[in-house]
């Protein structure tokens, strides 16, 4: 194996770490970062481990996965009544929270929901409603997020072992 190759395999793992870091971490495309390891790594072997099939399950789990983020906090948001603000004050909340560590990663979104929702109606109880809602949305969606990145790296290490 040449040098070249093992820093390619080096950079595919190096994308699924950084992809399982980024399913937490808002600023990281977390599963696609693993998507594209996982396709590195299947590239590299001349995709005889990781084959096709295994690329499509892969590619829909990671499109799965989008999907489930998009629409955790929108569904959360919109069940009780969310106003265009709210969600808008909701992804600025987000953005915000990045410079907040872990504390601000998970409530900057409620309080920016429930800023937005309050300047859009002047309703303290419908803005409190609804900034726990689009959190508790957020919530789900992470959970699903982590456990459908954790079934990608089995899906992977499965087809890669066998």
């Amino acid at each position: 194996m040449s040098g070249v190759d093992l820093l390619l395999y080096a950079l595919a793992g190096l994308l699924v770490l950084v992809g399982l870091a980024g399913v937490v971490l808002p600023a990281l495309p977390g599963v696609p970062f693993m998507f594209g390891g996982f396709l590195l790594l299947a590239w590299l072997d001349d995709f005889t481990r990781i084959g096709p099939t295994t690329l499509v399950v892969l590619g829909a789990l990671t499109a799965l996965t989008i999907a489930v983020d998009f629409a955790a906090s929108v569904v959360g948001a919109q069940r009780v009544g969310a106003s265009t603000l709210a969600l808008a004050g909701a992804a600025i909340g987000t953005v915000l929270g990045l410079f907040g560590g872990l504390i601000g990663l998970l409530f900057m979104p409620l309080v920016g929901a429930a800023v937005g929702e309050f300047i859009a109606r002047r309703d303290a109880v419908q803005a409190a409603r609804v900034g726990v809602a689009t959190w508790l949305g957020m919530v789900i969606g992470a959970v699903a997020k982590v456990a459908i990145a954790f079934m990608m790296l089995g899906v992977a290490l499965a087809a890669w072992l066998v």
